[in-house]
């Protein structure tokens, strides 16, 4: 019976550390593996990335461009036409994400007027378009704004 105590890796899987500098007999012996002289071969050597021997670096000669807005805020989007589908009196963010029409990672719904609604809803979202409003509100529905 095998018992934790017993296990180990299978032979040859694991390789012992190389033990670098411990004279010719070793074979790893004068430079420790690091060739001669040159940048690399020196102590306390490391590369930056990007660094390219001391010319200008790719991303220093290109442009920056662009901006991220910090007050950014997503809305996760549904449209009339996939109301009116639903078999759903009160449509808000969570009623939307159960049925798998707007991802989880939004926080925020909004909605647009594309398609039609033929039946009275009540909507309860962060957002919505003039037409939507319209749409809705003439079919018999109610928009409450979050």
């Amino acid at each position: 019976m095998i018992t934790l105590s017993d296990l180990r890796p299978f032979d040859g899987s694991k390789r012992g550390k190389k033990r670098v500098g411990r004279g010719p007999g070793s074979g790893h012996g004068k430079t420790s593996c690091r060739g001669v002289k040159g940048q690399k071969s020196r102590s306390g050597a490391s590369i930056p990335a990007g660094f390219q021997g001391g010319q200008m670096p790719l991303y220093r000669q290109l442009p920056k461009r662009g901006f991220k807005n910090p007050f950014r805020r997503e809305y996760g989007v549904l449209n009339v036409g996939s109301i009116d589908k639903l078999n759903v009196d009160i449509i808000d963010l969570e009623t939307s994400q159960q049925m798998g029409l707007v991802k989880k990672r939004f926080k925020l719904l909004k909605v647009l007027g594309e398609g039609e609604i033929s039946r009275a809803v009540t909507v309860r979202v962060n957002a919505i378009s003039e037409s939507a409003k319209k749409k809705i509100e003439e079919a018999g529905g109610h928009v409450e704004l979050i």
